[in-house]
């Protein structure tokens, strides 16, 4: 990735105050956003730059790492420690102290990555940048494990993805993150899932809930009713005289447990009584009849 001067890329000094940073990126955000530049890779490119120069200048620590220590501001703990453990380590004369010293931040960075450093200090080896991706889907995309090719960094990745996986849910894979610095150990993929409930069902973990009307004879008499599960519809017996808001459970038509092949949790059905309205006069009088009996 090349060097980029998030200074340069905003178009503010190294002085600029957090509202000044905030108003130059605003300008540049809707000067070169992609969808007022349809197919302008430059822009797209742009837009990638100025996003990435304010994710790190609104940050007062980040800007306070980026001053310091420049294009290898995300190593800059890495660094400090690195040091400590050098002055730990010299036993020889104040002089070779006193060059360490003296060394700048770039010749530091390029002994510990591999580049020409002149010999000087002990190369380190670095685990490489995590990554963050966020994948969209429904929630009848995760009812059963598939598999899903997806590109980050341009490189495309095929993993599976569970079934009973949840909202918000973070899974890591190994290895697929930035390149380790100095042959250090690649970093981490970490994956966030945002799923949007496509279906009329309530879902809480491993449970799914839903409510069913019921007609006022049914409820009272008892009877039979078709209710909708994940997979298909069912038949329900109703008891005669069921309340309103009455419950009645499922046994094993959830939503897949996670990482639990074959379980899955259980459907709860709530009755909702529908009133009878526009009654004729024959019906008034049923139910006035009824009324006396009562």
């Amino acid at each position: 990735m090349n060097y980029i001067d998030y200074y340069k890329a905003l178009g503010v000094s190294k002085t600029a105050t957090q509202s000044e940073i905030k108003k130059a990126y605003r300008k540049l955000a809707r000067k070169y956003h992609p969808d007022l530049n349809p197919n302008d890779k430059v822009s797209e490119q742009k837009f990638k730059e100025i996003n990435e120069a304010h994710e790190v200048l609104s940050n007062p620590e980040n800007r306070k790492k980026y001053d310091k220590y420049g294009k290898d501001w995300k190593h800059g703990e890495e660094f400090e420690k690195a040091r400590q453990q050098q002055r730990q380590q010299q036993t020889n004369s104040q002089q070779e102290y006193s060059q360490f010293e003296g060394e700048d931040f770039s010749d530091f960075f390029s002994s510990m990555f591999g580049g020409t450093g002149g010999g000087r200090g002990r190369q380190h080896n670095f685990k490489g940048q995590d990554f963050n991706a966020e994948l969209k889907l429904n929630l009848t995309d995760v009812y059963e494990s598939h598999k899903q090719t997806l590109t980050v960094n341009g490189k495309n990745i095929r993993l599976t993805i569970p079934a009973g996986v949840e909202n918000g849910q973070v899974i890591k894979i190994k290895g697929h993150g930035g390149k380790g610095p100095n042959g250090g150990t690649n970093g981490d993929l970490f994956i966030k899932f945002s799923i949007a409930n496509n279906t009329d069902f309530k879902r809480d973990k491993s449970n799914l809930y839903s409510t069913v009307d019921l007609d006022l004879c049914t409820a009272l008499l008892g009877g039979e009713v078709t209710v909708k599960t994940f997979t298909g519809k069912v038949k329900l017996k109703v008891k005669p005289e069921t309340q309103n808001g009455a419950k009645v459970k499922l046994k094993g038509k959830g939503f897949p447990v996670y990482k639990n092949k074959g379980k899955y949790g259980d459907l709860y059905i709530t009755y909702n009584i529908n009133m009878p309205t526009n009654l004729s006069s024959k019906e008034k009088e049923l139910f006035n009849e009824l009324a006396k009996l009562r």
